[in-house]
Parts: structure tokens; sequence; C-alpha cells
């Protein structure tokens, strides 16, 4: 099938007073239409970045961006005005991306109102129906965003993002600051969306169990890079990259599948992206790190016969596309992680 959204080497660094920051260094990934790709990875490490890159908020460095085979890398803002009704985004605080000045229904229209979509009548039977697709009553389309609380605001947010029935939404950790109970609610509204409209999701968080509800394929980041993609079942049963092991470790034991053996760090805290570390950026918190792991960077390469890739010297495979269960065994005594 043909990838709905793709980019390819993509780079981005932020010139700072203290350097350049690496927020995202030659990252590829793909989604399928109606697809969820969930991205994960610790604070800093340049997923919000990613977001915004795919959205085109931000222009790349260097690399490529395609929207259903079009290539939107260096579009200027009138050429990629068409594009921006295919391709929407959800924000983290939904507060902060509304004018508190305006209605929640004038925030719904808003778009509609930018790209020219029909009459005011037009519209507003839009805005009526929309809100009705999030769970959100007529009336409240007269209220302000002070007068709604987080999760009918996230609500007010993702009918937004749906106005222009785009082909791709990017959800930039929807639910973390949103209670237990409604961040359930959210989610299951955004499967639902999902299967009702056919559109894709690029569900970025730091939460791996989240993610591993709700996503098809799972892109492991850390420093600017993807360490490991699989999908969901495959990454959950058998994380093969030191870094998605202790990412896995880290979920309380009440999470999906239970507890984890611990991973033991070298270091807790990650090196900086100003300067990020040589070879693998992985290898100075590593507990298998060996010399190649410092002098030599490790390809993002296919494993197994599952379309996995993972980015690590010391992954090996074998005859064996069988992948092994994790165990306290395998993740604290084998130095090297075989597929075997």
């Amino acid at each position: 099938m043909t990838a709905l959204f793709r980019m390819t080497d993509v780079v981005k660094h932020f010139r700072v007073e203290r350097g350049v920051v690496h927020a995202v260094d030659g990252v590829s990934l793909d989604v399928a239409p109606a697809e969820i790709l969930g991205l994960v990875g610790e604070s800093g490490c340049g997923k919000s970045t990613l977001a915004r890159l795919a959205v085109r908020i931000y222009a790349p460095n260097s690399g490529k961006i395609e929207l259903d085979g079009t290539d939107i890398t260096a579009m200027g803002r009138r050429e990629l005005r068409p594009h921006r009704t295919r391709m929407q985004m959800i924000f983290q605080d939904p507060f902060a991306s509304f004018n508190p000045r305006a209605t929640a229904g004038r925030i719904i229209e808003e778009p509609l109102i930018v790209h020219a979509r029909g009459d005011a009548k037009e519209r507003k039977d839009r805005v009526r129906w929309l809100m009705d697709k999030v769970g959100l009553p007529p009336e409240a389309a007269a209220r302000y965003p002070h007068e709604f609380s987080g999760g009918q605001r996230q609500r007010i947010g993702i009918a937004r993002a749906l106005a222009l029935s785009p082909s791709l939404i990017v959800c930039d950790e929807p639910v973390s600051a949103l209670d237990v109970s409604i961040r359930a609610q959210v989610i299951n509204l955004l499967m639902k969306l999902r299967a009702d409209l056919d559109v894709s999701y690029i569900f970025i968080s730091h939460d791996l169990s989240v993610v591993a509800h709700m996503a098809d394929r799972i892109a492991v980041m850390y420093l600017g890079k993807i360490v490991e993609l699989a999908d969901r079942q495959t990454l959950w049963r058998a994380p093969l990259h030191p870094y998605t092991r202790a990412l896995m470790s880290s979920i309380p034991t009440a999470g999906i599948g239970g507890k984890r053996a611990a991973l033991p760090l070298r270091n807790v805290d990650p090196p900086s992206p100003l300067a990020p570390p040589t070879g693998c950026r992985f290898h100075t918190r590593c507990p298998h790190a060996e010399a190649i792991c410092s002098a030599q960077e490790p390809p993002l390469r296919a494993i197994g016969s599952d379309a996995r890739k993972v980015a690590c010297h010391l992954v090996t495979e074998t005859a064996s596309d069988a992948l092994p269960v994790w165990s306290s065994e395998n993740a604290a005594t084998k130095r090297t992680i075989s597929t075997s």
C-alpha cells in the first residue's frame, strides 16, 4: 500500500546562543492510510519538533517530507496552503492554542472560514455536526474556553482538527495533561473517529502503555533519532533496543503486560542535544555498550521478516525469526541481544 505520509532523512537543527541543538537528526518514517503510528521517547528527544515538521510548522534543514506522494518539503506558505487542509494537529495544551476571546463554536469554525468552506449556514451546520461527533452538546458552542474542563477543551481541539476532513492528524501528547479517567475517554474518542472517518494519526507520547493500547506500529525516538520501529504486538512482546527495554521497564506494574524486569542504566540523565555523543547516541547510558558503540553510528536496519527495524550494533539476526519474550535473564545478563 502506498504511504499517505513519508519522511526521509529529515533533519532539524536550531541555532542557540550556546551552539546548535540537534533536535531531529535524520529521521525516516511513513504512515499508511487509516494507520496509527505511535511515537514514544523521553522528554527532549525531539518528538514535538518532529510533530511540527510533519505539518510543516517548521521547515526542515534537509531531508524530504511527502504527503500522498507530493513533495511538500520546500513549499512556501502560499503553495502549501491547499495541502494544509489534509494535515492537522492536536496540541498537548488546547487552552494555549485557543483564542480566549472566541467561543467554542468560533474556534471550531475558524478553519472553515480561513479556507473558505461553505456559507455561514453550512459552516454552522458543520460545527454542530463536529461538536456532536466529539461528544459536546450544541449549547456549548456559545461558551468560552475558560468555561470548559480540560477534557472538554481537548474535545474542542479535536473537533477543530477534524473541521477540514484531513487525512492525517498529528497528536502531540494530547492526553498527557488529563486525569486518567478523562484520558481514557479521549483515547476511545480518537479510536472511534479513526474507525468512522478513516483518518491516520501520528500519536506522540512519552507513555508507552498509552501508545501500545492504540497504535498499529510504534517508533521509539532517542535524542533526535529513531532507534526502533515495529508493529505494536512485536515491540511489546520482544523489545530489542536497550533503550526500548529501559522505557518498558519504567512502566508501572499496573500497566499493560504486567511487571517488566528493570534495565539498569549507566547514567540516569540523557546527554544534551547540544553535544550528542558520537556513534550510538545511547551508548553513554547503555549497560551493554561495547567499543563499536561509541565509534560507529548504527544504521536503522530491518531485523527478521516482520518489517521491524532496530538501530543497535548488538542486535543480531539468526536464521530463526522467532522473537523471545523479554525476561529478567535476557534483560539483565545478556550482552548481545538476539532475535533467536
